[in-house]
């Protein structure tokens, strides 16, 4: 069931992802490709509109949407970190397999471990993309 205008997103998705209400939540990596229904759903669940990647707020969560080509992981890694409160995540959603633009399992690990996370969980986040959940290891932030 996809979201249109005449009714309400399908909150499931975002709590697939953990998102709760009144949590405030970064974007990274928009793009036209991007999966709108999962965005609406995470804006419907919690209560307010997605933070770019400018924003300075504090967020509770993280959504880094990465595609093989779009740079360097570990610096857009880093950078999402820059305002992740304590206890927060950061959700990686990747291409799928066989999708352009796959990013590689082992990529993914490589660069959260520089990058001083660690692959906590994934999931299917939508129908084109792929969801890893990462943390900062217990008693490092």
């Amino acid at each position: 069931m996809s979201a249109t205008a005449d009714r309400p997103a399908d909150t499931d998705l975002a709590r697939r992802l953990g998102i709760r209400a009144g949590q405030v939540v970064q974007e990274f990596g928009w793009d036209d490709d991007v999966d709108e229904d999962l965005r609406r759903s995470i804006e419907e669940t919690a209560g307010e509109p997605l933070e770019d990647e400018d924003s300075i707020e504090v967020a509770d969560a993280v959504l880094v949407w990465f595609r093989d080509g779009d740079g360097d992981l570990v610096d857009t890694l880093v950078d999402a970190l820059t305002n992740l409160g304590d206890g927060g995540v950061v959700w990686l959603l990747t291409p799928k397999a066989g999708r352009p633009d796959h990013v590689e399992p082992g990529d993914i690990e490589e660069a959260a471990l520089t990058a001083g996370l660690h692959a906590t969980s994934s999931v299917s986040a939508c129908p084109d993309w792929s969801g890893t959940r990462l943390a900062s290891p217990k008693g490092r932030r």
